[in-house]
């Protein structure tokens, strides 16, 4: 019975993710893989309701509808790593679109899925030299933010031949926008811990103190981002620290497969952030990908460790965290700016952690201000977006949010995963978005 024409069976009940169970030998058991990797595909085949998604699907219907059969037993097993390598663990096919995720008796995990052939062929495999640069974000930063070091890195980063040199070593597409690195970076803009004896007032799940984890990308690449986020919130009268840890969260190794070196990382911050927890410290990221790691992959991954359960549940999202102060009448609306139009792109790691639209809820607390969300992704999604291999794609994939950027005529442009903004401003011919809480600081006029 094809997938179209099958029982739902709890396929209106909320989707409940599984735990990774990676430390199973089951887990790398390349025929039981395949098989439920070939089961998933055939019901993918016969549903076919996430192809606009990425360009995962595509590749799977394309191979489907090109064999001996049309059916998934005319795909060779051999192609499906042609599969799993256009998949960049979005999530939206999980969260937005498949109707048989669990409880649903056939217990889709379509990114899990793909995550475990990730990590098989790492451990079989291992990854290129340049992939396992590309994803080692922290390493990457330091180097490139020392002082000479980022002005020469920017310098070259502009230079066709510099780019074509890059293309031919690391495999980043010559036309691909590369971020700019900083020499000052968070920790040199921040001041010490600020704020340590100032009383703080609980809202909600909010303890009103908080410390910001950076990530990589607001250190070394965006640290006005992680300045601006510190500003609105000591505005708000909210004691502010920065966790000075410069450990990444482990995203860009997940999606390269390699969980041994996300569970070093893993060991090396969360004892750091479960000490801050149990000192009364809300945790907050200015990176979707980063808040998302910490509150649903890392606890799948490990899902018995206790700490990581902690650090879990005080980890919010910017814009969550500034509505649970709104909603106690908490937050400062003494705004003297306006924004006037937003065309705002809901970043998809935003979107699946199931918080709603709140940062356009915040954003529209500004009077004068109307804020147009877009809801599909970006095509950027980690190093997919910049590769030499996938870069086409990717640029592919952004079209329909670049036109529909057009379309709506907005004073400013902004997402969340100030990445994906980059990405679609580079088809826009614009320079990079301001992140939305640039956007709010901007408003307050502080």
């Amino acid at each position: 019975m094809s997938a179209a024409n099958s029982p739902r069976e709890g396929s209106l009940e909320a989707p409940t993710r599984h735990p990774l169970e990676w430390k199973q030998p089951a887990f790398w058991d390349e025929g039981a893989l395949e098989k439920e990797m070939e089961r998933v595909f055939d019901l993918c085949h016969g549903c076919r309701r996430c192809v606009s998604l990425c360009q995962a699907f595509p590749t799977l219907f394309d191979l489907v509808d090109a064999g001996p059969t049309g059916e998934i037993d005319g795909v060779s097993k051999a192609d499906y790593g042609k599969i799993v390598e256009q998949c960049y663990l979005c999530d939206l096919c999980y969260q937005t679109k498949c109707p048989y995720t669990p409880p649903h008796p056939w217990n889709i995990d379509f990114p899990h899925l793909m995550l475990r052939a990730k990590a098989v062929h790492f451990r079989k495999h291992g990854a290129p030299l340049s992939a396992r640069l590309l994803s080692n974000t922290r390493l990457v930063g330091r180097l490139a933010s020392i002082p000479v070091v980022a002005e020469a890195v920017n310098w070259a980063n502009r230079r066709p031949a510099f780019r074509g040199l890059l293309e031919k070593t690391l495999g980043v597409h010559r036309d691909a926008r590369v971020p700019r690195y900083h020499a000052r970076t968070a920790e040199r803009r921040l001041p010490e811990d600020d704020g340590l004896d100032r009383p703080a007032t609980s809202a909600g799940p909010t303890r009103g103190r908080v410390a910001i984890f950076a990530t990589c990308y607001g250190r070394f690449n965006q640290p006005q981002m992680v300045e601006d986020l510190a500003t609105v919130l000591r505005h708000n009268d909210i004691p502010v620290r920065l966790v000075r840890a410069n450990q990444c969260c482990g995203m860009p190794k997940l999606e390269l497969g390699d969980l041994e070196t996300v569970e070093r990382y893993k060991n090396a911050v969360v004892p750091l952030l479960h000490e801050l927890v149990r000192e009364g410290w809300d945790l907050i990221a200015p990176v979707p990908s980063c808040v998302l790691m910490f509150k649903q992959e890392l606890p799948l991954l490990f899902p018995e460790e206790e700490a990581l359960t902690t650090v879990r549940k005080a980890f919010f999202d910017p814009f969550e965290y500034l509505l649970h102060r709104h909603q106690a009448g908490l937050l400062k609306t003494d705004f003297k700016q306006p924004l006037g139009k937003v065309a705002w792109h809901v970043a998809c790691h935003q979107r699946v952690q199931n918080i709603g639209p709140k940062t356009k809820q915040v954003l529209e607390l500004v009077p004068g201000t109307e804020v147009v969300a877009i809801e599909r992704c970006s095509g950027h999604d980690g190093t997919y977006g910049v590769k030499k291999a996938s870069y086409p794609l990717a640029r592919k994939i952004a079209k329909p949010v670049e036109n529909r950027v057009r379309q709506i005529e907005a004073q400013y442009f902004t997402s969340d995963c100030v990445m994906a903004g980059a990405h679609i401003a580079h088809g826009l011919d614009r320079d990079d978005p301001e992140h939305p809480i640039s956007l709010l600081r901007r408003a307050y006029g502080i």
